[in-house]
Order: structure tokens, then sequence, then C-alpha cells
């Protein structure tokens, strides 16, 4: 009686609107309203900015920042970082790669983040932020912003968990690009609170998971620790 009263109290504890971790007590504001996202999470996300601004720079072949301007070297079919593997028929143009391009161009990775940023500023209730310069100089005006606010989102905003997974989706696109790294590979699981057996699909890095068909919020850990679909029920 005791555990299932102790999992009664957890299924009804805040979690975080990212990852579906319990939120701990210092995840809370003055007046005890749950933070709408955990510090992990605002960790993870602030790291994600930051990999996104900047010129490139790698540690031990990785790289941490400057994935927004390392596109440019991937425009061209056959770029490395190593350099050119392949050219075309001598005066012919070589096509460009439209994945890198089309995350650098106008509704892309600066366009994406610039309207988090006018969001923030009107919930806010702040004047309409500007920018200046050429689409770097922008990113890395937006991303500074961005981070400098990162607190009061994962605090108070009400769109946290989106905000959260559209920095990471950017990221894994950029870096996709720029490494020529596959995007992780998607299982289903099978959600086991009280014989539900709703599917979700998950990767090796899904922050949390939530049932669509009972409602059941799993952390990382526990997510991961769900049991794998059969093949012809995932299909």
């Amino acid at each position: 009686m005791p555990d299932s009263i102790a999992a009664d109290d957890q299924a009804d504890a805040p979690r975080c609107a990212s990852c579906h971790t319990l939120l701990r007590d210092t995840e809370r504001r003055a007046d005890g309203t749950p933070y709408q996202g955990c510090d992990r999470c605002r960790r993870r996300v602030d790291a994600d900015l930051a990999a996104l601004a900047g010129q490139p720079t790698y540690v031990d072949d990785e790289i941490v920042s400057g994935l927004y301007a390392a596109l440019g070297d991937r425009l061209l079919p056959g770029r490395s970082g190593d350099g050119i593997r392949g050219c075309g028929a001598a005066g012919s143009r070589m096509p460009l790669n439209l994945e890198p391009l089309s995350l650098q161009a106008r509704g892309g990775v600066v366009t994406i983040l610039q309207t988090w940023q006018v969001d923030w500023h009107e919930t806010l209730g702040w004047l309409h932020p500007r920018w200046e310069g050429g689409p770097q100089r922008q990113l890395d005006a937006t991303v500074a912003a961005l981070r400098i606010n990162l607190g009061w989102a994962a605090e108070r905003h009400p769109a946290w968990s989106e905000f959260a997974a559209e920095v990471r989706q950017l990221v894994t696109a950029c870096r996709t690009q720029v490494t020529g790294e596959r995007t992780e590979r998607r299982i289903t699981v099978v959600c086991t609170a009280d014989g539900c057996g709703g599917l979700m699909r998950v990767t090796v890095s899904t922050p949390g998971t939530r049932c669509a068909r009972c409602g059941t919020q799993y952390d990382r850990t526990e997510a991961l620790r769900l049991p794998v679909a059969a093949r012809s029920v995932a299909a």
C-alpha cells in the first residue's frame, strides 16, 4: 500500500515540460509554482544555442560551436572537413546542396530563432528586437539574447518544451550537414502503465516522452527501459 501511494503521489508531482522528469524543490518559484523546464534541460538548450553561434571551433575533432557558419563549407556536393571529394566536368557548374542552403536561407536557423526572440519580447512586454548586419551577425546577436533570458524561459514560458525541441532539431540538422553524421534511429516502445500498450517512438537521446493513449509521462531513463514493440506491431 505505501508503494502504491508513493507512486500516485509521484504521478501527480510536477514534471519538466521538456523531458518529463520530476522537478526538484529548487525548480520552483518563490510562490511554489513549478518551473516549465528543469535545470538539466536548461543547460542542454544553452549548450545547443552556443553550438550554433560564432565561428567553427573543434574539441577532439568534435565541433562545439560555429555550426551555422560551418554550413557554408557544405554548399557544394562532395565537400567534407578535409576538402572537396569530387568535382564536376570542366566548365560545368556544380549544383548546390539544398539542405545546408535551406538552413542558411531566410526561414532557416536565423529566422526560427528570431521568431522565438520576438515571442519572448512580446511575452515580457518589451519592444520588438532589432537586428543589424548579415545573417551570421544576426544569429550571434539572437543567440546571445536567448541565452541571457534562458533562465526566465525555463521558469515561466508556457511554450518551453516547444522551444527546447526546436533548438535541438536545428542543432541536429546543422550537425548532420556539417559532420555527415546520420540522424538517430527511432525505435518503437510500449507503454506499460496499467496494461495500456500504447506505442511511442523514441531515440537514445530522447529527453522524455508521453503516451498519447493514457497520458503517462516517462523521463529519458524510464523511456529507454520500456519494452521494444514487436516489429509487426511497430510497422
